[in-house]
């Protein structure tokens, strides 16, 4: 498999390089101290395709492919994780949701919008008594002629605050087996009944706002399904199969800040007479760090280019995303290290960094559930 990016993804990469450097490496520290990505931002990710990279061209988006979309996020997240989290959540599970399973028609009416910027988008899976056990939701719709009315609550919901189209997941048949009874509704900002509460207070990714969410009594169209009645969770496990590879390629980003800010750290600081870069204890961590990021984003590409072509991915995005997120946290653990004292100070990029990357063991799937699903892919278990 080749793993050299084509042309077109290299002239990609070199655009959202260069946006990132000059338009959020200057800003990331007070967006992570305010926790908010300002709406001009956003605005030029828009301008840029960003918040339709995957989206084809027809509904307004840059049509781009998986590894496209890992490009993306390791550009984004290398200056900031609140960033590329917000353009995650956006493109790999809200869009992602309704270009897997949305008619015809859902694509048409939601996917411009959100594709062009004028809509963030939201997915809404996770509850307060439901995380890695996601199947076990309590919130239920009930049908009740051309609508759907639905009641419980959401937790951990990233783009919420300014969120205009939501995806949520809502069981539907209470007798059914857990996995068998959920399915996904699209539900638009200002539907009475959606009740969004305040921004979570959070270690990193601050930038990213993360809320919870209140349904109660909220009517739905029945229109506004997504795929089939009582066959959500089923794609529900495709969308996470794939934001995994982008939460993947956003660690990669993540580590490699701390690399390159450590790279350059060491060449200016002075210990015992020489450039920290010249003692071999600094050049080890350094050389550990620039060879797991390495492979890191081969495990990342490769699952990518296996989901472009069609093909399951399973065990691989839960490989690059459990050897990416923990990577990711090791890399920026020894950035701080060779900082030192400078380090732990919040003007340091690298003391955000730590924080930022520390979620993507967490989210989308915590670590132990990647283990879970490699082991279960391995041994052939149910589940997998």
């Amino acid at each position: 498999m080749n793993f050299e990016l084509p042309e077109d993804l290299k002239m990609l990469r070199d655009m959202a390089r260069k946006f990132a450097a000059e338009e959020i490496a200057p800003n990331a520290r007070e967006w992570d101290r305010e926790g908010v990505i300002p709406q001009a931002t956003i605005d030029k990710l828009a301008g840029l395709g960003f918040m339709g990279v995957l989206v084809p061209e027809e509904l307004g988006g840059a049509g781009a492919t998986y590894l496209g979309m890992t490009v993306v996020m390791e550009e984004i997240a290398r200056q900031c994780g609140g960033t590329a989290l917000m353009l995650a959540a956006h493109n790999g599970l809200c869009v992602g949701h309704i270009l897997l399973a949305g008619n015809d028609a859902q694509k048409k009416k939601y996917l411009p919008d959100l594709a062009t910027g004028k809509k963030i988008g939201a997915w809404a899976l996770t509850e307060p008594g439901s995380g890695s056990d996601a199947a076990a939701l309590t919130t239920t719709a009930v049908r009740d002629g051309d609508e759907w009315i639905i009641n419980g609550a959401k937790n951990f919901i990233t783009n919420g605050v300014r969120a205009g189209t939501f995806v949520v997941m809502a069981r539907t048949d209470p007798d059914a087996p857990k996995t068998k009874g959920i399915s996904a509704f699209i539900i638009e900002r200002g539907t009475p009944g959606l009740e969004i509460g305040p921004k979570e207070d959070k270690m990193g990714m601050r930038a990213s706002d993360t809320v919870p969410l209140v349904f109660e009594n909220c009517r739905v169209p029945a229109e506004n399904m997504v795929g089939e009645l009582n066959a959500g969770f089923k794609d529900t496990l495709m969308v996470l199969e794939r934001g995994r590879i982008t939460i993947a390629a956003l660690s990669v980003g993540l580590a490699r800040g701390g690399l390159e800010e450590s790279l350059r750290y060491a060449g200016e600081r002075e210990q015992f007479g020489k450039p920290l870069n010249r003692h071999q204890a600094i050049q080890f961590m350094l050389a550990d760090m620039a060879m797991e990021i390495d492979a890191a984003r081969l495990l990342v590409r490769k699952a990518a280019v296996l989901k472009d072509e069609g093909k399951d991915a399973l065990l691989e995005a839960s490989t690059a995303k459990l050897f990416a997120s923990e990577m990711a946290t090791r890399a920026c653990l020894d950035a701080i290290q060779i900082h030192g004292g400078y380090g732990y100070l919040k003007d340091v990029p690298v003391e955000r960094l730590l924080r930022d990357a520390k979620l993507c063991e967490i989210g989308e799937g915590s670590s132990q559930i990647q283990r879970l699903v490699i082991a279960r892919t391995l041994l052939d278990l149910p589940g997998a």
